[in-house]
């Protein structure tokens, strides 16, 4: 599957319309850090044709794996550090990760 990282773009865009990303005050272009994101990952995924099926599925496995561990833990930083008045669901998460359970 060949995409082109200004298609990969439009396809970001659709997801962050059901769930938008809060770049907050952040001094970067959205547009440009979406830019970033998609060309890092279309040559990742020209580098891998030459793996199996198997191996592509596995490498984006760990690939998503880890973005979803980076953002929880990056969400959890910002929980710990800017804790709202409103924090029993926060704290609710917070203690069944520290107790290890669902």
């Amino acid at each position: 599957m060949s995409i082109s990282p200004a298609e990969l773009q439009e396809l970001i865009q659709e997801v962050e319309a059901e769930d938008p990303i809060d770049f907050a005050d952040l001094p970067y272009d959205e547009h440009e850090l979406r830019d970033l994101v998609a060309n890092h990952l279309c040559e990742m995924a020209e580098r891998m044709e030459a793996f199996s099926e198997e191996e592509r599925q596995l490498c984006l496995l760990a690939v998503a794996a880890k973005l979803v561990l980076e953002n929880m833990v990056l969400h959890l930083r910002l929980l710990r550090d800017h804790p709202q008045t409103d924090s029993h669901l926060t704290q609710e998460l917070l203690a069944r990760l520290r107790r290890g359970k669902d």
